[in-house]
């Protein structure tokens, strides 16, 4: 009998060590596949360290196109500045197959470059919503607030995702994490899921997840909350006068507990916190960037800042200066949603800082080495996004908004859809 257990033994050896290399086959092929669009197998440090200072200084800045197709300002910026992400608003959105054309078109473009770019847009639902018309926008989600019903918001989420990706996006600018406390406030209203910091927190995040699940990155703003304003940052620089005991009791209380819940990029917003920093607004504040939310927060994923382009900046500081002081403080990637020729002024200006010594190398490799971490995360690549039927989404769309009918009528809704206006 002890030969026969001997076979046994050798037998099942045998198989192990004939599953290990069947295994390890498979592994390398799908790592090969992987890596064909994010830079073999070398870990992410060693692809930095590859970089040009050139194509390093792109990836930190998410840039706005004009119009609705391809031209050569755009081509211009992905293929000689090399921009991180690209960011679409309601002028470059005609139709749904435009929309997937024009991303298919952006992504070939990209193709020569080392990595895929962030393609992103800031649709929220409500007044803030980019979709064509063959697209049902969901509602505000100040009226999915009003239901505090965590699996709805999970929904409204998953449906933001689905939308995202069947028109060729792979970020998008929400949820709004902003506790809108101030009824006077311009700019957030209805964008804000309420005036509680618990129900923000709780259909914020759900909402964030809900946007994950589908395999879209999502960007939770406008750190560290923008609710108590009287003022619209898109005019002029908005002062909070609180200081962080008051904002950790409602403003921080959203952010804090999506980080906790795996939020992969927190876009900063252009208030002015004098109690924390006299000098500078969030967005180019290292006391708030780096002191508040990476070091007393524990945030280590993406920080963007809001659109460098808007009155609260342009107003103060030369866009460039604010890029320039916005990536010292420790932002990883600053936004110029309109004006293709400012973002290559800007790429210009922040490569003569690093060369100049006003930043360090140093400190734009951590940056790119999060961009990139992200990228790989989220399996970004320049593939194609084909065209899909959207009756599905949108019934499921409809869904929703009879759900929310009760607290926010489909007029009311129809009015807020009209203001594709507002921006970030």
């Amino acid at each position: 009998m002890k030969w026969i257990s001997s076979i046994v033994i050798m037998a099942v050896i045998t198989v192990g060590v004939v599953y290990y290399y069947i295994q390890s086959g498979d592994e390398k092929t799908n790592h090969s596949n992987h890596n064909t669009s994010m830079g073999g197998t070398l870990n992410v440090s060693s692809l930095v360290d590859a970089m040009s200072l050139d194509e390093k200084i792109g990836q930190l800045i998410v840039g706005g196109i004009d119009g609705t197709e391809i031209n050569t300002d755009t081509k211009d910026m992905i293929e000689n500045y090399h921009v991180g992400g690209v960011i679409l608003f309601a002028d470059n959105i005609e139709s749904k197959a435009q929309t997937v054309n024009l991303m298919n078109d952006i992504k070939q473009v990209n193709e020569n470059n080392s990595h895929p770019l962030l393609l992103g847009v800031d649709e929220e639902g409500g007044s803030v919503t980019r979709m064509p018309d063959e697209i049902t926008s969901l509602p505000p989600s100040g009226s999915i607030g009003k239901e505090q019903d965590e699996e709805l918001a999970f929904e409204v989420g998953t449906l933001l995702g689905q939308q995202m990706r069947g028109l060729g996006f792979n970020l998008d600018f929400a949820p709004v994490l902003d506790v809108n406390s101030n009824p006077d406030n311009p700019v957030i209203g209805d964008r804000s899921f309420g005036d509680s910091p618990d129900i923000v927190t709780d259909m914020g995040i759900q909402s964030m997840k809900g946007i994950q699940s589908e395999g879209i990155i999502s960007v939770v703003k406008h750190f560290p909350g923008h609710g108590d304003t009287s003022e619209d940052s898109h005019l002029k620089l908005p002062k909070v006068d609180k200081s962080i005991e008051e904002l950790s009791e409602v403003e921080l209380v959203p952010f804090e507990k999506a980080i906790s819940k795996g939020a992969d990029v927190v876009m900063t917003a252009h208030i002015l916190l004098p109690q924390i920093d006299t000098e500078y607004p969030a967005s180019m504040s290292e006391k708030i960037i780096t002191g508040l939310l990476r070091e007393d927060m524990g945030f280590a994923g993406v920080v963007i800042s809001d659109d460098l382009t808007m009155g609260a900046i342009t107003e103060n500081i030369r866009i460039e200066e604010a890029a320039i002081q916005s990536v010292k403080a420790g932002s990883d990637m600053v936004l110029i949603a309109h004006h293709p020729d400012v973002v290559v002024s800007v790429h210009k200006k922040l490569k003569a800082a690093v060369q100049n010594g006003v930043i360090s190398e140093a400190r734009i490799d951590e940056s790119v080495e999060r961009i990139i971490q992200l990228k790989r995360k989220y399996k970004l690549s320049n593939e194609e996004t084909p065209q899909i039927d959207f009756q599905r989404i949108n019934e499921k769309v409809e869904e929703i908004l009879d759900q929310v009918s009760s607290t926010f009528s489909f007029d009311e809704f129809l009015v807020y859809s009209k203001f594709m206006s507002i921006v970030l």
